[in-house]
């Protein structure tokens, strides 16, 4: 049983699809990385949180402060800061106004 032509141009259609998609995340996640190796051969640190990211977590903290994971979370959001205003290039896009504004917790 053979397949008929439009089944056999979906299949390479789709897995031409999967393959860019996947060749398009892979070479982004790269180039992700390769500036983060870069950062660190130039600072041996590099921001852990995106700025969004790092309210959540402070948000989080307050609204949770009895809960196990608390001080660990704690922990990790002074370690950001502290590495935020230590260092002088940065993963993420900071303002330097976003970073004078931090506090640890």
């Amino acid at each position: 049983m053979s397949l008929t032509p439009a089944v056999l141009g979906m299949l390479a259609f789709t897995l031409l699809a999967f393959q860019g998609v996947a060749s398009l995340a892979l070479v982004v996640t790269l180039r992700q990385e390769g500036r983060k190796v870069e950062l660190l051969e130039h600072q041996d640190r590099i921001d852990t949180y995106s700025p969004k990211a790092l309210a959540e977590l402070r948000e989080w903290v307050e609204n949770n402060p009895d809960d196990p994971l608390a001080e660990r979370a704690r922990r990790q959001h002074n370690t950001c800061v502290e590495t935020l205003r230590e260092t002088d290039r940065r993963f993420y896009d900071w303002s330097d106004d976003e970073i004078a504004g931090l506090e640890r917790l």
